[in-house]
């Protein structure tokens, strides 16, 4: 259970789109993980709009590489400890991004597949978007388990052309026990591209986990996350789908 909870709170990090002052988040990412509040964000509407140069399907590699609880011993979330045993082992899918008028991800086919690599094809049975809103994804799980989460701020930079960084707020709602299990997550993500090379994306993914106000500690904790993960993705092109730009736009 702690392990399913950890994996859903981290598969949605694929999603963001208002601007912030410069600099924000890619100081925010440099001081990792010295993080005492949320990052700045504007109210989330309409959907993610990456860079040309993140267009196509791709192999993802995957791999934690740290993760910190702030506030250790008083407050550590499920599964937190038992966590350590991923650290440096590598997670492999794929992902999407459709180029329509503008690139954005595909939610349901990465999510269907981050799920999948971690919790096993037969864990999940689905992950569907709201067709009403690109913000709210619905991840069904057997024995009536369900995570609904909601992106409610989002944030992106843009200093320099081959790199892309978001930030999103999302609620989450884990239903499938006794008493239904809410939070609050940030994920932050530094793509670079490095061009026509194996390794064509790099990111530094760094997703906090805070208290949601329902929590008997949630006064406690404050504006501070409870725990820091942080990852580092490789994307390698899948297939011959994926036009590598020349140019970065």
């Amino acid at each position: 259970m702690k392990r399913l909870i950890w994996v859903l709170i981290w598969l949605l990090s694929f999603w963001c789109t208002s601007p912030v002052w410069a600099g924000a988040l890619s100081d925010r990412v440099s001081t990792f993980p010295d993080w005492h509040n949320k990052p700045p964000v504007d109210r989330a509407t309409g959907d993610l709009i990456y860079p040309n140069w993140i267009a196509g399907t791709w192999h993802v590699k995957s791999t934690l590489i740290d993760l910190v609880a702030p506030l250790a011993p008083e407050i550590v979330t499920p599964g937190f400890e038992s966590n350590r045993t991923y650290v440096n082992q590598p997670i492999a899918f794929d992902v999407r991004f459709a180029k329509q008028k503008e690139v954005i991800a595909d939610r349901a086919f990465n999510g269907l597949n981050i799920a999948k690599a971690y919790l096993g094809d037969r864990a999940v049975l689905s992950v569907k978007v709201d067709p009403d809103s690109p913000n709210k994804q619905i991840t069904i799980l057997r024995d009536d388990r369900i995570l609904t989460s909601t992106i409610t701020g989002r944030a992106i930079e843009t200093s320099v052309p081959d790199q892309f960084i978001t930030s999103e707020i999302f609620q989450q709602v884990f239903r499938g026990t006794a008493q239904p299990y809410l939070n609050q997550v940030e994920t932050t993500t530094a793509y670079k591209y490095l061009g026509d090379q194996t390794v064509a994306i790099v990111a530094d993914q760094i997703t906090a986990i805070y208290l949601s106000p329902q929590d008997p500690d949630y006064f406690k904790a404050g504006s501070t996350p409870v725990a820091l993960y942080r990852y580092r993705l490789e994307f390698s092109p899948a297939g011959e789908s994926i036009p590598l730009q020349s140019s970065l736009n």
